[in-house]
């Protein structure tokens, strides 16, 4: 028996080892990357300011339509991270008023489950060990190349090059729980149009700002990043109102586009009562009026906020406004950039899109194209280093299991 158990325990060692091997092997040889230039970091300027909430002016009432984006469902096969269907996860989301849900499972496109008209081709992409995600809006497939193990900028700059050759726009998730987050990474990056907001417990967004103020412009989504629909404290806390003729995708992209919209972060009503979660939901504080006058920056709300603050470069306050119901900011030369935030009494949070300086006559928003340029003496250095390691790795084995 006692040889028994010694056999059954080195296959058993054996085994582990046949898979770290493998493990091993896979991480190098998807370490493959370009090394980059990086385009120079610099603050927004021109002549003009660019107001994302242009298409409201000269609207009375303003028909916000509430969304998430980031939701996942119960897929076919055996791998899973939600136990719900479209059908159920998009039913239990109408019950708070939702009226755009996009399913984004990762690395596969999932089909509407009763309307082909509010198709949405949406996946998040990233298996990799630093959970570093994307959204991939308007593509035709998945692309599934990922570098399990990012640890350099260049190779997340590969990766939203690639997946941004193939799609409309892309968003960049949860940078809070992205291992390697940093101000020196988040001023490098490019080629993303949506920044994923309040991805944790900070309302602050600073690495929104560090990118920011490098004049890397980008909108903001909060979403729910849904994987428990029964669970109170996961379900409508985080969720978009946007000004959009319909749930259509392409008035979507055309919305998440131009900036017309705002993100907001909503307490767990009721802390399991769902009663008290669906009824407090219908009475939201919201965005009555919000836009530019001249180089004014100005919002009204629909309730009181206990503080109204005005954000610009370097996550600098540049105005606090308490006890208020609207407010305003007059955007300085030196201004690059203002966001506003507006903090409220029982917790929820609602935040602008950045309003940024720009000159009209050479581009319509103050986004720019990745400019990036690839150094070859360095990227062919990066990836022979990653061809040896991965030879490497097969000797390493080879000798461990075969002499």
């Amino acid at each position: 028996m006692k040889r028994i158990f010694c056999k059954a325990g080195v296959l058993l060692l054996k085994f582990v080892g046949v898979v770290f091997f493998i493990a091993l092997f896979a991480i190098v040889v998807t370490s493959v990357s370009p090394v980059y230039n990086f385009s120079e970091a610099r603050p927004f300027s021109g002549p003009d300011i660019f107001n994302p909430y242009a298409s409201l002016e000269g609207v009375d009432s303003i028909p916000w339509k509430r969304a998430n984006f980031h939701t996942h469902t119960r897929v076919k096969g055996i791998f899973n991270e939600c136990e719900y269907w479209p059908d159920q996860t998009d039913s239990a989301y109408r019950k708070f008023g939702y009226d755009i849900v996009t399913f984004s499972n990762h690395n596969e496109l999932t089909v509407h489950p009763y309307d082909t008209a509010l198709q949405v081709n949406v996946y998040e992409h990233g298996i990799n060990l630093f959970k570093y995600h994307k959204l991939v809006f308007g593509c035709d497939r998945v692309n599934r190349f990922d570098n399990l193990l990012p640890l350099f900028v260049f190779q997340k700059q590969f990766q939203l090059d690639l997946l941004g050759k193939e799609s409309d726009f892309m968003q960049m998730n949860h940078p809070l729980r992205t291992g390697g987050t940093s101000k020196f990474q988040m001023r490098r990056l490019e080629g993303y149009r949506l920044m994923e907001l309040d991805s944790g417990k900070s309302t602050e967004n600073e690495y929104w700002d560090w990118a920011l103020s490098a004049g890397r412009y980008s909108f903001g989504l909060a979403n729910d990043d849904l994987h428990y629909p029964d669970r109170s404290s996961r379900m409508a806390v985080r969720c978009n109102f946007l000004y959009c003729p319909s749930a259509r995708y392409e008035d979507i992209r055309e919305t998440l586009l131009s900036g017309g919209y705002y993100a907001m972060r909503v307490p767990d009503y009721g802390h399991g009562d769902w009663a008290v979660k669906y009824a407090r939901n219908r009475n939201l504080p919201s965005v009555k009026e919000i836009g530019l006058d001249s180089t004014t920056v100005y919002i009204s709300l629909s309730q009181k906020a206990d503080s109204i603050k005005f954000t610009g470069q370097n996550h600098t306050t540049l105005a606090l406004n308490r006890n208020a119901m609207k407010a305003e900011y007059d955007m300085k030369p030196d201004d690059p950039y203002v966001r506003i935030t507006a903090y409220f009494p029982d917790g929820e949070v609602i935040y602008s899109n950045p309003f940024a300086r720009y000159d009209a006559s050479v581009s319509e928003t103050p986004y720019r194209e990745p400019a990036n340029t690839v150094n070859i003496p360095l990227t062919v250095l990066f990836n022979l280093v990653v061809l040896v390691l991965s030879g490497g790795v097969i000797v390493l084995f080879y000798k461990v299991y075969f002499k």
